[in-house]
């Protein structure tokens, strides 16, 4: 076939296109920031259950790194969607809390179960995880210091 009508021949592509075409999975980020929001937060998530949901509905095990906690269903999924999306949180080790945070990257259902855990555990974590709730409060008046960009 000629120009005017179009050419059958395959298109070829190089590789810097198929690269570029390409979904690359976005490394999960792994900094000290990072892992200390998640233990806060995996904690935050127990106390929540066990102050909610009887022993018997506590049967799937969640790791925080630090140690195993029991959860029930609903809570052991919204302890792996918090975890996948502090992972992959944008901002990596300079981000601010979730509650100061201009991206809100939780659907609105697990956000607003979120809230609750953080609203029935936040003044219990003064007391059975003093460090983290100090260090978390350190976190957050930071957040008000820094200039949004």
């Amino acid at each position: 076939m000629d120009n005017n009508q179009g050419t059958m021949e395959p298109h070829v592509r190089t590789w810097e296109q198929t690269v570029r075409n390409v979904q690359v999975r976005k490394v999960e980020n792994q900094g000290p920031r990072i892992k200390r929001e998640k233990l806060t937060v995996s904690f935050m998530i127990g106390q929540y259950c066990s102050g909610h949901h009887s022993r018997e509905e506590r049967k799937h095990a969640a790791s925080n790194d630090k140690q195993v906690i029991k959860l029930c269903w609903d809570c052991y999924c919204l302890h792996q969607y918090a975890m996948k999306r502090l992972g992959l949180c944008q901002f990596g080790e300079k981000k601010t809390t979730c509650v100061e945070c201009p991206v809100h990257c939780y659907k609105p259902a697990m956000r607003n179960q979120i809230k609750e855990v953080m609203k029935y555990s936040g003044p219990r974590m003064l007391l059975s995880h003093p460090v983290l709730t100090v260090w978390h409060l350190l976190d957050q008046k930071g957040d008000k210091r820094t200039p949004s960009s």
